[in-house]
């Protein structure tokens, strides 16, 4: 019994005891035919039922056929999955069940309700719920007999019954209006535990949307706990760096230089070659600092080209935010030093951050050009701009970057923002021309 409290032992309910109704009204129409022709007294029962039957063995045939036919396309129905092929099915299920009820001269139209099971069983949105509603209309309205004796002449279930004497004639149609009754009943019950595994369905989606946000809570936590302790772990270890590279350095300098201070006058000489190795103190100092220093390179510019560096970025980020990127390049140096690709790099990189976080751009244009002696890099976005640009924490470190280069940068707004870079290529780094010749 726990079986058909579900509602997928319900459907198969109503389909087993539909077959069960719709071979007891056929059975009960075959007999009664027979009846009449041993008795000799069919003249008289088409004289009143006003149409000629089909014979007993096409009755049994169709309608078995029929409805079996019923239960193949209601099967595959519910397990098709494309949307076309649900309509055809469905269809090809009404005209079937249409088939069925005129070879019962309409005695049974509890298959509507087996009909509206199945496309219950599917329903999704309120599409289906019109094609519903459509559909038990169209085929209440071809049961209804008032309606159908206007286009076939059928041989009601009365006519059938009137054979038999009164008390016989009111259990017959007692007996098929309990057919009626019982399919009602097992149909609005199958419709409650519809409407109760979808409501169960709907918490439990629900629940699991809870608790799916509070994984995404802790993951988000937990992912800036781990960037944290990452940061905390660079910090400790360029710290770490720093003070055994150039606090070492710097301390053997300061010392050095104590004793040149102490032996200048005295030693010219011994002063001089304590100068020589304090210079080259100070370049082992600056040659550690620098090996630390390239460690925080992004990753793409490890792995790969500096342009397709650039296209990777680029790239990633117009996925991850939706906004178009485009590249126009002009012309392009392939000598550009490490340095000079950091800061084009990170130039970019915070351009189309601000476009996208302040300007709310959809739409970047990266050009690129110049010549053998500068490279310009112009980035244009179509967002709301700003008619009072203020200097904010992005924009200065640009600019910072870019005059280490001896670069210049230059923004405004003109329909969204632009920003405009320009880097010599035959200079060196600021404070750092000697450094980087050696």
């Amino acid at each position: 019994m726990q079986k058909f409290l579900t509602v997928t032992g319900m459907h198969r309910l109503l389909y087993v005891y539909n077959g069960f109704a719709i071979f007891i009204i056929m059975a009960f129409m075959c007999l009664t035919q027979e009846r009449i022709n041993h008795s000799m007294t069919a003249r008289a029962f088409l004289e009143q039922a006003g149409a000629v039957p089909q014979s007993s063995s096409i009755i049994f045939l169709e309608t078995t056929l029929a409805f079996f036919t019923l239960v193949l396309i209601g099967r595959f129905y519910i397990k098709s999955k494309s949307r076309s092929a649900k309509y055809f099915l469905f269809a090809a299920e009404v005209i079937v069940c249409m088939f069925l009820m005129c070879v019962l001269n309409l005695s049974y139209d509890g298959v509507i309700l087996l009909v509206a099971a199945d496309l219950m069983y599917k329903h999704e949105g309120h599409r289906q719920e019109y094609t519903l509603l459509i559909a038990m209309i169209c085929l209440y309205f071809i049961a209804n007999y008032n309606m159908a004796i206007l286009q076939t002449k059928i041989i009601s279930f009365e006519a059938y019954a009137s054979y038999y004497n009164a008390d016989a004639k009111s259990v017959i149609l007692a007996l098929r209006n309990t057919f009626y009754s019982v399919n009602i009943v097992f149909f609005v019950f199958y419709l409650v535990l519809l409407v109760k595994n979808k409501h169960e369905e709907k918490e439990r989606i629900r629940l699991l949307n809870e608790r799916l946000e509070e994984a995404n809570q802790r993951l988000r936590a937990y992912a800036i706990e781990v960037a944290q302790m990452a940061e905390t772990r660079e910090r400790n270890r360029l710290a770490r760096e720093i003070h055994d590279t150039l606090g070492h350095a710097l301390t053997g300098i300061a010392a050095g230089l104590d004793a040149c201070i102490m032996t200048l006058e005295i030693a010219p000489e011994l002063t001089k070659q304590q100068l020589n190795k304090i210079r080259d103190t100070a370049k082992k100092g600056i040659t550690d600092v620098r090996r630390s220093v390239k460690k925080l390179r992004p990753d793409d510019l490890e792995r790969l080209p500096f342009q397709e560096a650039l296209l990777e970025m680029t790239k990633d980020y117009s996925a991850s935010s939706g906004m178009e990127i485009t590249f126009d390049i002009f012309s392009w140096s392939n000598n550009l030093r490490q340095d000079q690709e950091d800061v084009i790099y990170r130039v970019l990189q915070e351009s189309i951050t601000n476009a996208k976080r302040h300007g709310h751009a959809t739409k970047v244009k990266i050009t690129i050009g110049g010549n053998e002696n500068y490279l310009l890099i112009v980035i244009a976005d179509n967002g709301r701009g700003c008619e009072d640009v203020k200097q904010g924490f992005g924009l200065k470190h640009m600019r910072e970057r870019l005059e280490l280069l001896h670069g210049t940068i230059h923004y405004w707004s003109d329909e969204g923002f632009i920003v405009e870079a320009m880097i010599p290529l035959n200079r060196e780094v600021k404070d750092d021309k000697n450094f980087n010749s050696r």
